[in-house]
């Protein structure tokens, strides 16, 4: 008989765990979001009846659709490329933002929380690797950019960076990619003076990696909920 989700939320925290005693790391120092893409507020409130209250969602209307069906326990992480006309959804949704991946983006969010008198919290995402297919800011420009930033758009409180590696099975593979994104984070914050405590790095098939690598926040969907059905999830009545 398969796992609940009960009992994969376990083992992905005892795993959480182990990683972080291997590298010498306190286990409640490294968050875990749980990623509920696709998958139905029934789900959710397995994991929050489990323990589980931090949450990720990719897109900002299937987010929104799921927030009213949920326990008021639950928290939210947007983690997904966020279009410039749901920043407004976003920033009263969220509470924070992992992957303001430009800075045309950066600009829009600042513009927005500005007129609506917010201050959010953000990361940077990073293009690690340097994908053509992936958003984010490129490594080498990223101190000129963040002092852009910094000088330009006071309102968004920057606090770290966050990347997604190249797909591969081998969760090794994602190491250099993560041991690059927290050497860039150390880089920016002895350079700029600034702080930058949190690394969102780290999914199903590589999260006890990233751990050893520093993430300060893990976005793990698949080994908590099983595989995502490959539809956003939509309330029934908007499925007819």
């Amino acid at each position: 008989m398969n796992a609940g989700i009960a009992e994969r939320l376990a083992e992905v925290r005892t795993r959480m765990a182990g990683a972080a005693r291997k590298a010498g790391r306190k286990p409640e120092d490294i968050a875990l979001v749980a990623v509920t893409k696709t998958h139905p507020p029934d789900a959710l409130q397995e994991a929050i009846a489990a323990g589980q209250t931090l949450f990720g969602e990719n897109r900002v209307q299937e987010a929104l659709a799921k927030m009213p069906l949920v326990s008021s326990r639950a928290r939210w992480h947007f983690i997904g490329h966020l279009q410039k006309n749901k920043i407004r959804q976003a920033l009263r949704s969220f509470e924070l933002l992992h992957s303001i991946d430009s800075l045309e983006l950066a600009r829009e969010v600042q513009r927005a929380a500005e007129e609506d008198g917010q201050r959010p919290r953000v990361l940077l995402e990073v293009n690690v690797a340097g994908e053509g297919s992936k958003f984010g800011f490129k490594p080498a420009a990223l101190e000129i950019e963040m002092e852009t930033l910094i000088a330009d758009m006071p309102r968004l409180d920057v606090l770290g960076l966050m990347a997604i590696p190249p797909f591969s099975p081998k969760p090794g593979d994602s190491r250099p990619y993560f041991a690059a994104l927290r050497e860039l984070r150390e880089r920016l914050q002895e350079t700029l003076r600034v702080g930058l405590p949190e690394l969102s790095m780290g999914m199903s098939g590589d999260f006890e990696v990233a751990i050893e690598e520093g993430a300060t926040l893990v976005r793990v969907g698949t080994a908590i909920f099983g595989e995502r059905t490959g539809k956003t999830w939509k309330p029934a009545a908007e499925e007819s």
